[in-house]
């Protein structure tokens, strides 16, 4: 990951400062989701393994996302191991699907929820970036300690890593994750996930979704 990317030095500071850098990430965040009122689609990928029991499995879908946030897979094809469809691939559906039901505003990267510590500026694909380590003010389902980087020229997210401070269930004893965007006309959309969780029951899992095609569905109607 490191190679993706080189380091400034994290004592040099950038022309803004970092309390104006959060303040213009948040704004921009704030107009994208007023711009993204929209429905969207994107073909989604994902690769999972339990390398410990050598075995692995890929599904492929169309994710589909109404107006209110809804999400749900048509055309999926799912090939391999069944141990990992059902442990590894569907309690990922299933926690995405369940963290549409919290409230946004409770799990927004914004200083409501977190601290932010300025760490310094990077280059990754050819775009400035500012790196902030960010640290829950509170201890809630679906928060994380790690890092968020942001594109210096329209202050969109470009990438969120780290660790959940709590386990999503009895059976994980810890998920760690990068989470990749793209900014597109504006707008940051999804690119990548990569987790790892370790289980109680079958050691170590490995998921990647990889996100492509993305587009607006206007045609979406659903208002359920």
């Amino acid at each position: 990951m490191l190679s993706a990317f080189s380091f400034a030095a994290a004592a040099d500071q950038p022309a803004i400062a970092p309390d104006a850098i959060v303040q213009n990430y948040c704004a921009a965040q704030q107009q994208q989701q007023a711009q993204s009122a929209k429905a969207s689609r994107m073909d989604v990928d994902i690769q999972a393994s339990l390398p410990g029991l050598k075995k692995q499995g890929r599904l492929h879908g169309l994710r589909k996302i109404t107006k209110l946030g809804r999400i749900t897979y048509v055309k999926v094809i799912f090939e391999g191991d069944n141990t990992v469809k059902n442990q590894v691939i569907e309690r990922y559906l299933t926690a995405e699907a369940e963290a549409q039901q919290d409230e946004p505003a409770a799990l927004a990267v914004t200083p409501s929820n977190y601290k932010f510590q300025y760490k310094g500026q990077n280059q990754l694909d050819g775009r400035s970036i500012h790196v902030f380590q960010v640290t829950p003010k509170h201890k809630v389902r679906g928060l994380f300690k790690g890092e968020v980087w942001i594109d210096a020229a329209t202050y969109l997210p470009v990438q969120e890593s780290g660790y959940l401070i709590k386990s999503p269930s009895i059976f994980v004893k810890r998920v760690g994750f990068v989470r990749k965007f793209e900014i597109r006309d504006g707008v940051s959309v999804p690119l990548q996930v990569q987790s790892t969780v370790d289980t109680r029951l079958f050691g170590k899992a490995e998921l990647t979704v990889d996100f492509t095609n993305f587009s607006l569905d206007d045609g979406d109607t659903d208002n359920r």
